[in-house]
Protein backbone atom coordinates (compact mmCIF):
# COMPACT_ATOMS: atom_id res chain seq x y z
CA UNK A 1 0.00 0.00 0.00
CA UNK A 2 2.81 2.30 0.73
CA UNK A 3 4.43 1.59 -2.70
CA UNK A 4 0.98 2.30 -4.39
CA UNK A 5 0.38 5.46 -2.29
CA UNK A 6 4.39 7.29 -2.92
CA UNK A 7 3.74 5.82 -6.90
CA UNK A 8 -0.02 8.27 -7.28
CA UNK A 9 1.88 10.84 -5.17
CA UNK A 10 4.79 10.72 -7.52
CA UNK A 11 2.70 10.78 -10.84
CA UNK A 12 0.85 13.58 -9.16
CA UNK A 13 3.60 15.42 -8.86
CA UNK A 14 5.18 14.91 -12.07
CA UNK A 15 1.71 15.83 -13.77
CA UNK A 16 1.28 19.22 -11.94
CA UNK A 17 5.23 19.94 -13.44
CA UNK A 18 4.36 18.78 -16.83
CA UNK A 19 1.79 21.31 -16.50
CA UNK A 20 3.43 24.17 -15.21
CA UNK A 21 6.04 24.33 -18.22
CA UNK A 22 3.29 23.23 -21.07
CA UNK A 23 5.27 24.32 -23.84
CA UNK A 24 8.41 23.37 -22.72
CA UNK A 25 7.30 19.60 -22.37
CA UNK A 26 5.61 19.57 -25.68
CA UNK A 27 8.82 20.70 -27.46
CA UNK A 28 10.18 18.17 -26.09
CA UNK A 29 8.11 15.59 -26.95
CA UNK A 30 8.61 16.22 -30.73
CA UNK A 31 11.42 14.06 -30.90
CA UNK A 32 10.17 10.99 -29.34
CA UNK A 33 6.78 11.73 -31.15
CA UNK A 34 8.66 11.85 -34.00
CA UNK A 35 10.42 8.46 -33.63
CA UNK A 36 7.01 6.91 -32.64
CA UNK A 37 5.30 7.69 -35.61
CA UNK A 38 7.72 6.29 -37.84
CA UNK A 39 8.37 3.19 -35.36
CA UNK A 40 4.16 2.71 -36.12
CA UNK A 41 4.31 3.18 -39.38
CA UNK A 42 7.06 0.44 -40.13
CA UNK A 43 5.46 -1.48 -37.90
CA UNK A 44 1.97 -1.31 -39.27
CA UNK A 45 3.26 -1.79 -42.77
CA UNK A 46 5.41 -5.30 -42.41
CA UNK A 47 2.21 -6.27 -40.55
CA UNK A 48 0.06 -4.95 -43.44
CA UNK A 49 2.49 -6.26 -46.06
CA UNK A 50 3.24 -9.74 -44.54
CA UNK A 51 -1.12 -10.53 -44.14
CA UNK A 52 -1.08 -9.22 -47.77
CA UNK A 53 1.47 -11.80 -48.89
CA UNK A 54 0.19 -14.69 -46.91
CA UNK A 55 -3.18 -14.01 -48.41
CA UNK A 56 -1.63 -13.89 -51.96
CA UNK A 57 0.34 -16.72 -51.39
CA UNK A 58 -2.66 -18.73 -50.59
CA UNK A 59 -3.57 -18.75 -53.95
CA UNK A 60 -0.34 -20.77 -55.05
CA UNK A 61 -1.73 -23.39 -52.45
CA UNK A 62 0.10 -24.82 -49.52
CA UNK A 63 -0.61 -28.32 -50.60
CA UNK A 64 0.46 -27.83 -54.19
CA UNK A 65 3.98 -28.31 -55.62
CA UNK A 66 5.19 -27.08 -59.26
CA UNK A 67 7.53 -28.68 -61.09
CA UNK A 68 8.96 -27.10 -63.78
CA UNK A 69 12.34 -26.64 -65.44
CA UNK A 70 13.52 -23.17 -63.81
CA UNK A 71 13.18 -22.25 -60.31
CA UNK A 72 11.18 -19.48 -59.00
CA UNK A 73 14.30 -18.14 -56.99
CA UNK A 74 16.77 -16.77 -59.69
CA UNK A 75 19.53 -14.47 -57.86
CA UNK A 76 21.66 -13.19 -60.91
CA UNK A 77 21.61 -12.88 -64.55
CA UNK A 78 24.66 -15.59 -64.43
CA UNK A 79 22.85 -18.26 -62.81
CA UNK A 80 19.68 -17.38 -65.01
CA UNK A 81 22.02 -18.10 -68.45
CA UNK A 82 23.08 -20.97 -66.89
CA UNK A 83 19.77 -22.80 -66.07
CA UNK A 84 18.24 -21.86 -69.90
CA UNK A 85 20.33 -24.22 -70.77
CA UNK A 86 18.27 -26.93 -69.21
CA UNK A 87 16.13 -29.35 -71.41
CA UNK A 88 12.73 -28.26 -71.89
CA UNK A 89 10.04 -29.57 -70.22
CA UNK A 90 7.24 -30.42 -73.36
CA UNK A 91 3.96 -32.00 -73.23
CA UNK A 92 5.38 -35.92 -73.48
CA UNK A 93 7.20 -34.87 -69.71
CA UNK A 94 4.68 -33.56 -68.35
CA UNK A 95 2.01 -36.26 -69.05
CA UNK A 96 4.26 -38.85 -68.42
CA UNK A 97 4.81 -37.20 -64.66
CA UNK A 98 1.12 -36.65 -64.48
CA UNK A 99 0.44 -40.65 -64.70
CA UNK A 100 3.10 -41.51 -62.26
CA UNK A 101 2.36 -39.35 -59.43
CA UNK A 102 0.68 -42.12 -56.84
CA UNK A 103 0.13 -40.24 -53.96
CA UNK A 104 -1.24 -37.09 -55.46
CA UNK A 105 -4.74 -36.17 -54.92
CA UNK A 106 -4.28 -34.66 -58.68
CA UNK A 107 -1.49 -33.45 -60.78
CA UNK A 108 -2.15 -31.02 -63.65
CA UNK A 109 -0.03 -30.38 -66.70
CA UNK A 110 -0.25 -26.64 -67.42
CA UNK A 111 1.04 -24.51 -70.37
CA UNK A 112 0.16 -20.88 -70.97
CA UNK A 113 0.51 -17.95 -73.31
CA UNK A 114 -0.87 -14.12 -73.47
CA UNK A 115 -3.31 -13.18 -76.49
CA UNK A 116 -6.16 -10.89 -77.83
CA UNK A 117 -9.29 -12.56 -77.03
CA UNK A 118 -12.35 -11.31 -79.09
CA UNK A 119 -16.21 -11.39 -78.72
CA UNK A 120 -17.72 -9.57 -81.26
CA UNK A 121 -16.78 -6.26 -81.55
CA UNK A 122 -15.04 -6.22 -78.38
CA UNK A 123 -11.75 -7.64 -77.06
CA UNK A 124 -9.22 -8.07 -74.54
CA UNK A 125 -5.70 -8.13 -75.16
CA UNK A 126 -3.11 -9.77 -72.95
CA UNK A 127 -5.51 -12.26 -71.73
CA UNK A 128 -3.47 -15.24 -70.18
CA UNK A 129 -4.33 -18.37 -72.14
CA UNK A 130 -3.75 -21.92 -70.44
CA UNK A 131 -4.09 -25.14 -71.89
CA UNK A 132 -4.15 -28.16 -69.18
CA UNK A 133 -6.49 -31.03 -68.32
CA UNK A 134 -9.79 -31.52 -66.14
CA UNK A 135 -7.22 -31.75 -62.99
CA UNK A 136 -6.20 -28.30 -62.93
CA UNK A 137 -9.85 -27.66 -61.25
CA UNK A 138 -8.39 -29.64 -58.11
CA UNK A 139 -4.87 -28.17 -58.40
CA UNK A 140 -6.19 -24.64 -58.56
CA UNK A 141 -9.07 -25.09 -56.30
CA UNK A 142 -11.63 -23.81 -58.89
CA UNK A 143 -15.11 -22.97 -58.56
CA UNK A 144 -17.30 -22.27 -61.37
CA UNK A 145 -20.13 -19.81 -60.98
CA UNK A 146 -21.55 -20.65 -63.99
CA UNK A 147 -21.76 -23.90 -66.57
CA UNK A 148 -18.72 -26.98 -66.23
CA UNK A 149 -15.04 -27.41 -66.56
CA UNK A 150 -13.23 -29.12 -68.93
CA UNK A 151 -14.05 -32.90 -69.15
CA UNK A 152 -11.90 -35.65 -70.50
CA UNK A 153 -12.99 -36.37 -73.48
CA UNK A 154 -12.97 -32.93 -74.79
CA UNK A 155 -9.09 -32.65 -73.71
CA UNK A 156 -8.36 -36.06 -74.83
CA UNK A 157 -10.17 -35.15 -78.25
CA UNK A 158 -8.58 -31.30 -78.18
CA UNK A 159 -12.17 -29.80 -78.63
CA UNK A 160 -12.44 -26.08 -79.24
CA UNK A 161 -14.43 -25.86 -76.02
CA UNK A 162 -13.04 -23.22 -72.66
CA UNK A 163 -13.63 -22.11 -69.29
CA UNK A 164 -13.14 -18.28 -69.01
CA UNK A 165 -12.44 -16.33 -65.94
CA UNK A 166 -14.49 -13.60 -64.08
CA UNK A 167 -12.84 -10.65 -65.64
CA UNK A 168 -12.95 -12.17 -69.20
CA UNK A 169 -16.66 -13.08 -68.43
CA UNK A 170 -17.47 -9.17 -67.36
CA UNK A 171 -15.41 -7.51 -70.00
CA UNK A 172 -16.96 -9.41 -72.66
CA UNK A 173 -20.27 -10.25 -72.10
CA UNK A 174 -21.35 -7.22 -70.47
CA UNK A 175 -23.79 -9.16 -68.29
CA UNK A 176 -25.01 -11.23 -70.65
CA UNK A 177 -24.93 -15.61 -70.43
CA UNK A 178 -21.86 -15.81 -72.18
CA UNK A 179 -22.54 -20.49 -71.85
CA UNK A 180 -22.80 -21.29 -75.40
CA UNK A 181 -21.24 -18.48 -77.31
CA UNK A 182 -18.09 -18.67 -79.03
CA UNK A 183 -14.82 -16.65 -78.65
CA UNK A 184 -11.99 -15.86 -81.19
CA UNK A 185 -8.39 -16.49 -79.56
CA UNK A 186 -6.27 -14.73 -82.75
CA UNK A 187 -7.79 -16.67 -85.67
CA UNK A 188 -9.31 -19.55 -83.30
CA UNK A 189 -13.13 -20.20 -82.77
CA UNK A 190 -13.74 -21.54 -79.35
CA UNK A 191 -17.06 -22.31 -77.28
CA UNK A 192 -17.44 -21.33 -73.78
CA UNK A 193 -18.81 -23.96 -71.31
CA UNK A 194 -18.08 -22.16 -68.23
CA UNK A 195 -17.33 -19.27 -66.51
CA UNK A 196 -14.65 -19.46 -63.28
CA UNK A 197 -15.94 -17.91 -59.97
CA UNK A 198 -13.91 -14.50 -58.70
CA UNK A 199 -10.08 -15.42 -57.66
CA UNK A 200 -8.49 -11.96 -57.80
CA UNK A 201 -4.65 -11.79 -58.10
CA UNK A 202 -1.54 -11.94 -57.05
CA UNK A 203 0.25 -9.12 -55.85
CA UNK A 204 -1.54 -6.92 -58.15
CA UNK A 205 1.01 -8.76 -60.34
CA UNK A 206 -1.08 -11.38 -62.15
CA UNK A 207 -4.56 -11.64 -62.20
CA UNK A 208 -6.42 -15.04 -61.88
CA UNK A 209 -9.66 -13.57 -63.25
CA UNK A 210 -8.38 -12.77 -66.90
CA UNK A 211 -8.20 -16.53 -67.99
CA UNK A 212 -8.87 -18.50 -70.53
CA UNK A 213 -9.14 -22.09 -70.29
CA UNK A 214 -8.65 -24.50 -73.15
CA UNK A 215 -7.62 -28.67 -73.28
CA UNK A 216 -4.13 -28.82 -73.86
CA UNK A 217 -3.98 -30.63 -76.54
CA UNK A 218 -6.14 -28.13 -78.44
CA UNK A 219 -4.03 -25.24 -77.46
CA UNK A 220 -0.52 -27.07 -78.59
CA UNK A 221 -2.68 -27.58 -82.24
CA UNK A 222 -3.33 -24.08 -82.45
CA UNK A 223 -1.43 -22.13 -80.97
CA UNK A 224 2.26 -22.84 -79.47
CA UNK A 225 3.25 -26.87 -80.51
CA UNK A 226 6.59 -26.98 -78.47
CA UNK A 227 5.26 -25.57 -75.47
CA UNK A 228 7.20 -24.97 -72.27
CA UNK A 229 5.15 -27.10 -69.04
CA UNK A 230 4.84 -26.38 -65.42
CA UNK A 231 3.23 -29.72 -63.52
CA UNK A 232 0.82 -28.53 -60.59
CA UNK A 233 0.60 -31.64 -58.18
CA UNK A 234 -1.76 -31.26 -55.15
CA UNK A 235 -0.89 -33.11 -52.02
CA UNK A 236 -3.49 -35.00 -49.75
CA UNK A 237 -2.00 -32.63 -46.83
CA UNK A 238 0.80 -30.38 -46.02
CA UNK A 239 2.47 -33.26 -43.90
CA UNK A 240 2.72 -35.27 -47.02
CA UNK A 241 4.53 -32.20 -49.35
CA UNK A 242 7.94 -33.61 -48.68
CA UNK A 243 7.33 -37.46 -49.13
CA UNK A 244 5.48 -36.34 -52.61
CA UNK A 245 8.38 -33.86 -53.83
CA UNK A 246 10.71 -36.67 -52.91
CA UNK A 247 8.12 -39.15 -55.11
CA UNK A 248 7.97 -36.27 -58.35
CA UNK A 249 11.97 -35.63 -57.78
CA UNK A 250 12.67 -39.54 -58.45
CA UNK A 251 10.16 -39.73 -61.10
CA UNK A 252 11.23 -36.97 -62.87
CA UNK A 253 15.16 -37.93 -63.20
CA UNK A 254 13.96 -41.17 -64.54
CA UNK A 255 12.01 -39.11 -67.36
CA UNK A 256 14.63 -37.06 -67.69
CA UNK A 257 17.56 -39.94 -67.77
CA UNK A 258 19.60 -38.39 -65.16
CA UNK A 259 22.81 -40.66 -64.13
CA UNK A 260 22.76 -41.21 -60.16
CA UNK A 261 24.93 -38.72 -58.79
CA UNK A 262 23.99 -35.85 -61.55
CA UNK A 263 22.36 -32.22 -60.44
CA UNK A 264 18.69 -31.59 -60.97
CA UNK A 265 17.65 -30.63 -64.59
CA UNK A 266 14.84 -29.22 -62.90
CA UNK A 267 12.92 -27.64 -60.58
CA UNK A 268 10.36 -27.84 -57.87
CA UNK A 269 8.28 -24.62 -56.19
CA UNK A 270 6.48 -24.04 -53.38
CA UNK A 271 4.80 -21.42 -51.78
CA UNK A 272 7.20 -21.74 -48.67
CA UNK A 273 10.30 -20.72 -50.93
CA UNK A 274 8.16 -17.51 -51.43
CA UNK A 275 7.76 -16.85 -47.59
CA UNK A 276 11.08 -17.15 -47.01
CA UNK A 277 12.41 -15.05 -49.11
CA UNK A 278 9.67 -12.43 -48.51
CA UNK A 279 11.01 -13.28 -44.45
CA UNK A 280 14.25 -11.97 -45.49
CA UNK A 281 13.48 -8.89 -47.59
CA UNK A 282 10.90 -8.44 -44.79
CA UNK A 283 13.34 -8.71 -42.22
CA UNK A 284 15.85 -6.54 -44.12
CA UNK A 285 13.88 -3.77 -45.04
CA UNK A 286 12.38 -3.90 -41.37
CA UNK A 287 16.14 -3.73 -40.07
CA UNK A 288 17.05 -0.63 -41.82
CA UNK A 289 13.53 1.12 -41.01
CA UNK A 290 13.71 0.38 -37.02
CA UNK A 291 17.88 1.70 -37.35
CA UNK A 292 16.16 5.07 -38.58
CA UNK A 293 13.46 4.97 -36.33
CA UNK A 294 16.07 3.83 -33.41
CA UNK A 295 18.21 7.53 -34.85
CA UNK A 296 14.85 9.40 -34.09
CA UNK A 297 14.59 8.09 -30.95
CA UNK A 298 18.20 8.60 -29.61
CA UNK A 299 17.87 11.96 -30.61
CA UNK A 300 14.49 12.48 -28.78
CA UNK A 301 16.05 10.79 -25.59
CA UNK A 302 19.10 12.97 -25.24
CA UNK A 303 16.75 16.07 -25.29
CA UNK A 304 14.12 14.33 -22.69
CA UNK A 305 17.33 13.76 -20.36
CA UNK A 306 18.52 17.21 -21.11
CA UNK A 307 15.12 18.57 -19.73
CA UNK A 308 15.04 16.27 -17.31
CA UNK A 309 18.61 18.04 -15.87
CA UNK A 310 17.34 21.65 -16.55
CA UNK A 311 14.30 20.33 -14.10
CA UNK A 312 16.47 18.99 -11.49
CA UNK A 313 18.52 22.25 -10.67
CA UNK A 314 15.46 24.15 -11.35
CA UNK A 315 13.73 21.83 -8.60
CA UNK A 316 16.90 21.56 -5.97
CA UNK A 317 15.40 23.69 -3.51
CA UNK A 318 12.06 21.77 -3.59
CA UNK A 319 14.09 18.48 -3.67
CA UNK A 320 16.22 19.56 -0.05
CA UNK A 321 12.74 20.39 1.97
CA UNK A 322 11.32 17.29 0.59
CA UNK A 323 14.17 15.89 1.46
CA UNK A 324 14.12 17.61 5.16
CA UNK A 325 11.08 16.18 6.00
CA UNK A 326 11.58 12.58 5.21
CA UNK A 327 11.27 12.04 1.51
CA UNK A 328 13.48 8.90 0.64
CA UNK A 329 15.58 8.71 -2.10
CA UNK A 330 13.35 5.84 -4.21
CA UNK A 331 10.32 8.71 -3.50
CA UNK A 332 12.79 11.53 -5.32
CA UNK A 333 13.72 8.77 -7.51
CA UNK A 334 10.67 7.71 -8.72
CA UNK A 335 9.39 11.01 -8.65
CA UNK A 336 11.58 12.38 -11.75
CA UNK A 337 11.24 8.91 -13.25
CA UNK A 338 7.46 9.16 -13.23
CA UNK A 339 8.07 12.86 -15.05
CA UNK A 340 10.44 11.53 -17.86
CA UNK A 341 7.94 8.54 -18.58
CA UNK A 342 4.47 10.43 -18.13
CA UNK A 343 6.04 12.95 -20.89
CA UNK A 344 7.32 10.10 -22.97
CA UNK A 345 4.26 8.19 -22.80
CA UNK A 346 1.87 11.41 -23.87
CA UNK A 347 4.61 11.93 -26.57
CA UNK A 348 3.95 7.78 -27.80
CA UNK A 349 0.17 8.52 -27.58
CA UNK A 350 0.63 11.71 -30.05
CA UNK A 351 2.70 9.83 -32.31
CA UNK A 352 0.39 6.64 -32.16
CA UNK A 353 -2.67 8.77 -33.22
CA UNK A 354 -0.65 10.67 -35.43
CA UNK A 355 0.44 7.35 -37.41
CA UNK A 356 -2.77 6.05 -37.69
CA UNK A 357 -3.78 9.17 -38.90
CA UNK A 358 -1.30 8.94 -41.71
CA UNK A 359 -1.84 5.38 -42.37
CA UNK A 360 -5.28 6.19 -43.60
CA UNK A 361 -3.47 8.44 -46.46
CA UNK A 362 -0.39 5.28 -46.61
CA UNK A 363 -3.70 2.62 -47.44
CA UNK A 364 -4.87 3.93 -50.39
CA UNK A 365 -1.53 2.59 -51.45
CA UNK A 366 0.03 -0.20 -49.43
CA UNK A 367 -1.34 -2.26 -47.39
CA UNK A 368 -1.04 -1.34 -43.86
CA UNK A 369 -2.53 -2.66 -40.58
CA UNK A 370 -2.75 -1.19 -37.03
CA UNK A 371 -2.60 -4.01 -34.76
CA UNK A 372 -2.90 -4.14 -30.60
CA UNK A 373 0.94 -5.37 -30.79
CA UNK A 374 1.57 -2.51 -33.20
CA UNK A 375 0.23 0.04 -30.81
CA UNK A 376 1.61 -2.00 -27.77
CA UNK A 377 5.15 -2.21 -29.00
CA UNK A 378 5.10 1.52 -29.33
CA UNK A 379 3.89 2.96 -26.40
CA UNK A 380 5.82 0.26 -24.32
CA UNK A 381 9.20 1.52 -26.59
CA UNK A 382 8.07 5.73 -25.35
CA UNK A 383 7.98 4.53 -21.63
CA UNK A 384 11.17 2.52 -21.91
CA UNK A 385 12.88 5.32 -23.37
CA UNK A 386 11.40 8.01 -20.70
CA UNK A 387 12.42 5.65 -18.20
CA UNK A 388 16.25 5.19 -20.01
CA UNK A 389 16.82 8.97 -20.37
CA UNK A 390 15.47 9.78 -16.94
CA UNK A 391 17.15 7.72 -15.19
CA UNK A 392 20.66 9.50 -14.61
CA UNK A 393 18.93 12.54 -13.97
CA UNK A 394 16.31 11.45 -11.35
CA UNK A 395 19.91 9.27 -9.74
CA UNK A 396 20.95 12.92 -9.47
CA UNK A 397 18.28 14.34 -7.62
CA UNK A 398 17.76 11.36 -5.13
CA UNK A 399 21.65 11.13 -3.89
CA UNK A 400 21.53 15.26 -3.32
CA UNK A 401 22.67 16.29 0.12
CA UNK A 402 19.12 18.03 2.11
CA UNK A 403 21.77 20.67 3.01
CA UNK A 404 23.41 21.88 0.19
CA UNK A 405 20.13 21.58 -1.97
CA UNK A 406 18.48 23.48 0.96
CA UNK A 407 21.01 26.56 0.02
CA UNK A 408 20.23 26.69 -3.55
CA UNK A 409 18.41 29.73 -4.10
Amino acid sequence: MRWAHEALECGGIAWDALRAHRLRSALTALGIIVGIVTVTLMGMTLDGLNAAFQSNLAKLGAETLYVQRLPWQITSYAEWLKLSKRTEFGWSQARRLEGNMTNAVAAAPITEGRFTVKYRERSGSGVSVLGTTPEYAITAGLTLSEGRFLSRDECEGGRPVCAIGFLVASNLFRGANPIGERLRIENESVEVIGVMAKRGSFMGLYSFDNQVVLPARFYLGAFQRYSEFTVQVKAPGADVLRQLEDEARVVMRVLRRLSPGAPDDFAINQQQSLLDSFGKVAGVIGSVGFFISGLSLLVGAIGIMNIMYVSVAERTREIGIRKAIGAKRRAILLQFLAEAAALCLIAGLCGLLLAWALSLLIATRLPVRMSFGVAFLALSVSIAVGVVSGFLPAWRAARMDPVEALRNE
